[in-house]
């Protein structure tokens, strides 16, 4: 057989080359030790639970391990843990998700999590590998308050920042941590939804290294989170506290319904490819709505507000379905004011006979600064340079 030469080398040579190399690759990579790659962060807090949120390099079970923020070293004793499973199962995988039930309301805990390498697993036998956890030792363990407080709180919303970092960046600037129960995440984050390092990259790890590993972050999902192929992940990683992505939470005298306004055009729209459903979506939470407003919890609130995407509107076809299937139930149910986001501008759309409470569509480019107290609640918009835009105020009921 002739060999070719090339650059020295026979072909032979040169095969056995490449080989050596990606079997030494492959090595580099199997020994790497796992880590923490991403949070962790705070999801779907309530009085007496919340979920934390993490991720690793490599597959692994994990848990959380709690204690109360007394003078004790997080080292005096054994603290319990709290599993991810699910079933009686302890999960595998490299997203994490250890949900805290049964807490004390308006009470600070502190936290650490934890992910074990999972190297083997086959039939009954389970191989593990090293441990990664949260840092204890050096620096104090991370903390987080539940709901429950009575009192005046504030808090901030962003929206449209579709990966913009630096504007995420700025925007929260403004925000004293020190005095904000939570931060909302009013959808469009992202521009797609392509992959894990997407989200993380795009604002989510801004996110946690500002705030989010102590202070809870809700998030109302927008229509560009609804596009691509990571997009049916999205609960995985911004749980609501329903098991849903529309939900109601409580903190102090107020009531806040989260609403998933999902798309924008036609589920027959060539740009969806025929991959949504989202009529039948908003038709399902219609109903859910219905039965939220009668609940005790709601009706006592002093403060009622609606949180979502996309306003109510003439125009697009989301705006319609919203305005159609549940516009009249928030009317009736005594809404006070809703949030929204989507059209990258900044207005507020006072009362008329068809919507009966303000609407803030807050700009891409400006913060919602909000102070929730007995005798009002006011909401401040700011921009990026932290000028006064506009502000709004409703009287509770």
């Amino acid at each position: 057989m002739k060999l070719t030469q090339s650059r020295g080398w026979t072909l032979p040579v040169k095969m056995g080359f490449c080989l050596l190399f990606l079997a030494a690759s492959f090595c580099g990579n199997a020994q790497e030790k796992i880590k923490i790659t991403h949070g962790p962060y705070l999801q779907a807090m309530t009085d007496s639970s919340v979920s934390i949120v993490w991720t690793t390099n490599k597959p692994a079970t994990a848990w959380v391990e709690l204690a109360p923020d007394d003078d004790s070293h997080f080292y005096q004793k054994e603290r319990p843990k709290y599993f991810s499973a699910a079933n009686g199962l302890k999960k595998e995988g490299t997203i994490h998700r250890v949900t805290l039930n049964g807490l004390t309301p308006d009470t600070r805990y502190r936290y650490r999590v934890y992910s074990q390498e999972v190297l083997k697993h086959e039939w009954v036998k389970v191989q593990y590998g090293e441990v990664v956890a949260t840092a204890v030792y050096q620096k104090k363990p991370l903390t987080f308050r539940t709901n429950g407080k009575p009192g005046p709180f504030e808090f901030a919303v962003v929206n449209d920042i579709h990966e913009r970092n630096p504007v995420l960046k700025q925007l929260l600037g403004q925000v004293d941590f020190s005095n904000t129960a939570f931060v909302v995440f009013n959808g469009d984050m992202v521009n797609s939804s392509l992959s894990e390092e997407q989200v993380f990259r795009g604002f989510m790890d801004t996110a946690t290294l500002l705030f989010a590993s102590e202070i809870p972050m809700y998030y109302a999902r927008g229509n560009h989170e609804t596009r691509g192929p990571f997009a049916a992940q999205f609960p995985e990683y911004f749980p609501g506290n329903t098991g849903t992505l529309y939900y109601m939470f409580t903190r102090g005298d107020a009531c806040f319904i989260v609403l998933d306004g999902g798309e924008d055009k036609p589920d027959s729209d060539i740009e969806y490819s025929g991959i949504t459903d989202m009529d039948a979506y908003r038709t399902e939470q219609a109903k859910w709505l219905r039965t939220i407003v009668q609940t005790d919890v709601y009706r006592k609130a002093r403060y009622k507000i609606a949180i979502c995407h996309i306003p109510p509107a003439s125009g697009w076809h989301g705006n319609q379905e919203i305005t159609k299937k549940w516009l009249p139930i928030l009317n009736e149910a005594g809404i006070q004011v809703m949030l929204s986001a989507h059209e990258h501008r900044h207005r507020i759309q006072q009362v008329s006979d068809a919507v009966g409470f303000p609407i803030i569509v807050n700009s891409n480019n400006n913060i919602i600064k909000a102070n929730i107290h007995d005798k009002e609640a006011r909401f401040r918009i700011f921009d990026p340079a932290g000028k006064l835009v506009d502000e709004l105020s409703v009287k509770p009921k």
